[in-house]
C-alpha cells in the first residue's frame, strides 16, 4: 500500500519535479498551514493559562474558524509530503510520534471549543481544566512540529 501512494503519478511529481510548484510549494503551504493553525491555538492557550484576563473567551470564538483552514491546509499538504515518501516515513517510529502529537493536539480543541461556544459575552473566567488543557495543546503542538523538524534529519 506505501509503495503504491510512493508511486502514484502526483506522488512522485512532488518528489523528482524541479518545478517550484513541486515539493517547494507545497512545504511552503504546510509550513504556513502550520503557523495559522498553531499559532491560532496557541492565541487561545495563552488566554487560558492568564494571558490577557480581561478578555472574554467569547472574543476567541474567531480562533476555531482560522484552526479548520489551517488543518485542511495542513492535512492536504501533509498527504502530499507523506505520500512522496510513503515507505520510509510510514513505518518511521518519529513520524508515528509527531502523528500521535498532532492528534493529541487536536483532541484538545474539542473540549476548549465547548468552553469557549457555550461562554457568555463577558465571561473571564477559567477553571482548571481548561488551563490543563492548554498546556497540553502547548506541549503536544510543540513535541509536533519538533518530531516533523527532525524528520528530515533522522529519516533517509
Amino acid at each position: 500500500m506505501l509503495a503504491w501512494l510512493e508511486s502514484l503519478p502526483l506522488s512522485v511529481w512532488v518528489h523528482e519535479s524541479p518545478s517550484v510548484w513541486a515539493q517547494p510549494t507545497v512545504l511552503t503551504l504546510h509550513t504556513m498551514g502550520m503557523a495559522v493553525l498553531v499559532g491560532a491555538c496557541w492565541m487561545l492557550d495563552l488566554r487560558l493559562l492568564g494571558i490577557s484576563r480581561t478578555v472574554p473567551l467569547s472574543a476567541f470564538r474567531w480562533v476555531f474558524r482560522v484552526v479548520t483552514v489551517g488543518l485542511i491546509v495542513n492535512v492536504v499538504t501533509g498527504v502530499l509530503l507523506f505520500a512522496q515518501r510513503a515507505t520510509s516515513l510510514g513505518t518511521a517510529i518519529p513520524f508515528l510520534i509527531k502523528m500521535g502529537l498532532v492528534i493529541a493536539s487536536v483532541a484538545t480543541l474539542v473540549p476548549l471549543r465547548s468552553l469557549v461556544l457555550r461562554s457568555d459575552a463577558d465571561e473571564c473566567e477559567v477553571g482548571g481544566s481548561a488551563r490543563l488543557l492548554a498546556i497540553a495543546s502547548i506541549l503536544a503542538w510543540s513535541g509536533a512540529i519538533t518530531a516533523g523538524r527532525l524528520l528530515a534529519y533522522l529519516i533517509p
